[in-house]
């Protein structure tokens, strides 16, 4: 690791941390600077342990400039004509492209998420990038004459305003990008806090938009180690008034407490646990393979990972013995290594957190069917563990995972299956597994969840809303609903002498 200072004209790097070939900056960025400051905060590769860069540490204060620069711009930005704002994102979106590398070797450093999965983030990110460019200049209104005529009723949106971008660890890039294309899409200047454990990623994709031309004060970032206070800071000012979070539920909550005294519009997109129903009709194969897709992609930290996979008992059986025989066959490693298929655990406290959980599964009436032990050496590996579950009572049985832990229940009908898959405070995602068209529509439209996947266990995608129910959170991100969370509805009445148009 090298670090680098600059000095440029206008708004370079401060500072900057040479990763692989790939320079990236490491202050915050505020008001079109990137800024140093005095304080520092260590970021590791979970794949080794050893810290690889140094990031500027931020403070309330620093939030609070940062949103002063927020506050400023949005006037300006709010009236940027479509088409002008459309061409910065296609801007962006070709240095996106052009960046790649560097993008998805940093993010793999980070995060430890296997080369092959940093490319399918990357990918899926600047398809959301792209699809919110293709909308700016598509953001259409109403007009219909007033119910007893006189007058004509024209509807038309508005920027929300200022808004604070909250981005969880396990998706660097998908976070960012997709947040940030609905919000800036809509005209909303935005102050991103990036997640502590990932924050070279989000310094790379700001770094990317300020490259493009976006104006100075409409995108700010803060890396912080005080996220409670940055956060509370920011939400207790008037003039933020949005805000859009992904992370656990019990985060959410306190920041829609904190929303409250300003009415402040909130997105939230929370934790999820996810039920992956089997039924006995199902492609066993193919339920297999797509629930260790869905299980272990990202070592299981996924909020949409299969939290409870839940199999009928006439083919449980066979989709058990093939679902632990590919879990076996999995790779884990550092996500550089060639066929890794399981990367790292983010840190050697969620490392230990798996672990605890594991022993508490293994407590109650369950039968550990493979893996259950931290994989000794460097870094913060586990070996994908799966369990088979017979007390679903048990209150480790209603919490999300997010490890590499998959567990299985048996049922013995579809009713039953439904009943398990929504005894939960959850509703995020949902899978359901039937060579039956129309019992696939049935039992997804009783299933308490804000997205099903039917006989597939990946299903983002930038034309699709994606969000939860319940405890899993509030709005919408992708599809035609996402860049609307940022924008306000306006109505105009218009006096009209309908006699002039008979003179």
């Amino acid at each position: 690791m090298t670090i680098l200072s600059s000095e440029t004209d206008e708004a370079t790097t401060a500072a900057t941390v040479t990763l692989r070939g790939h320079t990236i900056p490491v202050g915050l960025y505020i008001a079109g600077q990137w800024r140093p400051v005095s304080t520092t905060f260590d970021v590791v590769n979970p794949a080794t342990g050893g810290v690889i860069a140094q990031l500027a540490d931020g403070t309330d204060a620093d939030a609070l400039a940062a949103l002063d620069a927020a506050a400023a711009a949005q006037d300006a930005w709010g009236h940027v004509a479509p088409r002008d704002r459309a061409d910065l994102f296609h801007r962006a979106h070709r240095l996106l492209l052009d960046r790649a590398d560097a993008i998805v070797e940093t993010m793999t450093l980070e995060s430890g998420k296997p080369l092959a999965e940093a490319r399918g983030e990357f990918q899926l990110s600047a398809d959301f990038f792209l699809w919110y460019a293709e909308q700016v200049a598509h953001l259409h209104g109403t007009y219909a004459e007033g119910s007893r005529g006189g007058y004509r009723v024209i509807t038309t949106h508005q920027p929300v305003g200022p808004s604070l971008l909250i981005t969880p660890w396990n998706f660097p890039l998908l976070m960012i990008a997709r947040k940030a294309g609905a919000a800036l899409g809509a005209g909303c200047t935005i102050v991103v806090k990036s997640a502590k454990e990932t924050p070279l990623t989000c310094a790379l994709f700001v770094e990317t938009l300020h490259d493009a031309g976006f104006p100075p004060g409409v995108v700010n970032l803060v890396h912080t180690t005080h996220s409670a206070d940055v956060s509370a800071a920011v939400m207790a000012d008037p003039r933020l008034r949005k805000v859009s979070f992904t992370g656990s539920t019990g985060v959410g909550s306190t920041l829609l407490k904190q929303a409250a005294p300003g009415i402040v519009n909130a997105s939230m997109e929370l934790g999820g646990d996810g039920p992956f129903v089997v039924l006995d009709d199902a492609d066993v194969e193919l339920a297999a393979q797509q629930a260790i897709l869905c299980k272990f992609r990202n070592a299981g930290q996924a909020c949409v990972a299969a939290n409870r996979i839940i199999v009928h008992s006439a083919v449980a059986e066979e989709f058990t013995r093939r679902f632990v025989e590919l879990a076996k066959n999995l790779r884990v490693g550092d996500g550089f290594s060639e066929g890794v298929d399981v990367g790292p655990i983010i840190s050697a406290a969620q490392r230990d957190g798996v672990a605890r959980l594991v022993a508490e599964l293994g407590s109650i009436d369950s039968e550990l069917l493979t893996g259950g032990s931290p994989v000794e050496g460097e870094g913060y590996f586990f070996e994908p563990t799966v369990f088979a579950i017979n007390d679903r009572d048990n209150d480790v049985c209603n919490r999300e995972l997010f490890a590499p832990i998959a567990t299985i229940y048996t049922v013995d009908s579809t009713r039953e299956a439904i009943e398990v898959a929504n005894d939960t405070s959850y509703g995020l995602a949902a899978y359901v597994f039937t060579r039956d068209l129309s019992r696939a529509i049935a039992v997804s439209e009783r299933l308490d969840s804000g997205m099903v996947g039917i006989n597939r266990g990946i299903m983002a995608d930038p034309a699709a809303s994606f969000g939860g129910v319940k405890s899993s959170g509030l709005g919408r991100e992708g599809g035609h609903h996402a860049i609307h969370e940022f924008l306000e509805p306006k109505y105009l009445a218009i006096t009209v002498d309908e006699s002039k148009g008979l003179e």
